[in-house]
C-alpha cells in the first residue's frame, strides 16, 4: 500500500487544512496521513470536531517557535513508522522540514504554494530558493496568478498548476429560510457572507466598514476566529453595527451557512486560491471578492464581481449593485466544471506517478 503523507503547518480551520483533510477523506482509510508541525491532537479535534473521524491518521509534532532539530527528528522517526513513500508539503515551513526529511528518507515529495505573496521577503525567498535547490521536490502552484508569481520571485523552477477543488457533494444549494433558523441568523434581512481567519491578511474589516455605506437591511455575517475578533468587535461598534453584524465563530455547519446567504463576500488583501469562493458558489451563492491573488480564477466570471483590494466604497458599491439585480445563471455549474474536489485528487495522484504537465 502506497502511503502520503499531508505536511501542513498547523490543525487550525482553513483553506489548506481543509484541503489535506480531504486529500485524506476521499482515500481508502491508511492511505493518507496527516502531520501537523505546531499543535496537538486532542486540541485540534477539539476545536474542529471533523478531525474525529481521522484521529488514527493525524499526528501533531508540537514545535514551538523557531526552527527546531527535535522536530525533524521527530518528523523522521514518524514518517519511518507509518511507512510513508510520498510526502505532500503545503508552504514554507512544511517545506523546510518536509524537504529535509523526505531527501533523507528518499521519499517522493510534491510541494504546493497556495500564495506568492510572501516571496516579496528578501529573506524568506532566499530560504525558499536554497531548500527547493537542495530538496528539488515536484512543485505545484494552485493557481495561475501563483505559478506566474512565483515563477517571477523563484525562476529557476518549474510549476506544475493544479486548482484548488471543495466537495461539490457536500456543498449544495439549500433551503434558505432553513439554514438560517438553523444558524440564528435574520430571516428577513439580506444578508452577506464573509468566512475567513479573523487576520489582518483577509480584510474583514474592509467587509465592515462597506456594510457601514449600505443600507439598514442589509447585514453582515462572519464565520471564523482569529486574533482581529476584538479589534473587529469594536469596529462594529464604533460604527454602529452591532444589530447588523452576526458573529458565528468556527461553524461545523458550513453547507448551511452559504446556503443562509443572499450574497458572499470575500474582502482579502491577499490570498492564493481560496476555496471559501468555491464552496459559495457551489452552493449557488454569487461572490465578490476582492482581485488578488487567484481569485479571478475561483470567481464565476458570469455571476460574480471583482473589485480593487482595500476599497470598502467600491466593495459596498458592487454588494449593493448585486444585491439590487442578482444574477442570472448558476455559479454552481461553474465550480462543477472547474474546482471539483475529485478532479484535484486525480491530479495529484498523477503528479506522484511523475505523470508531471507544468506550465
Amino acid at each position: 500500500m502506497t502511503i502520503q503523507v499531508q505536511l501542513i503547518q498547523h490543525l487550525r480551520p482553513g483553506g489548506i487544512e481543509s484541503m489535506a483533510l480531504d486529500l485524506c477523506r476521499l482515500r481508502p482509510a491508511g492511505h493518507v496521513h496527516i502531520i501537523a508541525l505546531e499543535g496537538n491532537k486532542d486540541d485540534a479535534v477539539r476545536s474542529w470536531p471533523a478531525l474525529e473521524k481521522h484521529r488514527a491518521f493525524i499526528h501533531c509534532l508540537n514545535k514551538a517557535e523557531g526552527f527546531s532539530f527535535a522536530t525533524l527528528w521527530r518528523l523522521i522517526i514518524l514518517l519511518k513508522r507509518i511507512g510513508a513513500s510520498a510526502l505532500h508539503s503545503h508552504h514554507v515551513g512544511p517545506l523546510v522540514y518536509g524537504g529535509l526529511a523526505a531527501r533523507l528518507l528518499g521519499l517522493t515529495h510534491v510541494h504546493t504554494e497556495h500564495d506568492a505573496w510572501h516571496l516579496k521577503d528578501q529573506k524568506r525567498r532566499r530560504l525558499q530558493q536554497r531548500i527547493l535547490a537542495w530538496s528539488k521536490p515536484i512543485l505545484v502552484a494552485d493557481a495561475r496568478e501563483v505559478a506566474q508569481n512565483c515563477a517571477r520571485f523563484l525562476p529557476h523552477n518549474r510549476y506544475n498548476l493544479i486548482r484548488n477543488g471543495i466537495d461539490t457533494q457536500r456543498f449544495t444549494p439549500g433551503d434558505k429560510l432553513l439554514a438560517r433558523r438553523a444558524l440564528g441568523l435574520p430571516e428577513g434581512a439580506h444578508l452577506i457572507g464573509c468566512a475567513a481567519r479573523l487576520e489582518s491578511v483577509k480584510g474583514v474589516d474592509i467587509a465592515i466598514d462597506a456594510l457601514a455605506c449600505l443600507s439598514p437591511g442589509i447585514h453582515l455575517t462572519i464565520a471564523g476566529s482569529g486574533s482581529m475578533l476584538s479589534a473587529l468587535q469594536e469596529q462594529v461598534s464604533r460604527l454602529n453595527l452591532d444589530e447588523r453584524v452576526h458573529w458565528l465563530g468556527h461553524c461545523e455547519d458550513m453547507p448551511a451557512f452559504y446556503q443562509a446567504l443572499d450574497l458572499f463576500c470575500l474582502s482579502s488583501r491577499q490570498e492564493g486560491m481560496p476555496l471559501s469562493l468555491l464552496e459559495a458558489q457551489a452552493c449557488d451563492v454569487p461572490c465578490v471578492a476582492s482581485h488578488v491573488g487567484g481569485t479571478q480564477e475561483a470567481v464565476c466570471p458570469k455571476t460574480g464581481a471583482l473589485v480593487p483590494a482595500e476599497d470598502a466604497t467600491r466593495l459596498a458599491a458592487a454588494l449593493a449593485a448585486m444585491l439590487l439585480n442578482p444574477p442570472s445563471g448558476s455559479p454552481r455549474q461553474f465550480v462543477l466544471e472547474q474546482a471539483d474536489v475529485r478532479r484535484m485528487v486525480a491530479a495529484y495522484d498523477r503528479l506522484f506517478t511523475t505523470e508531471a504537465l507544468y506550465v
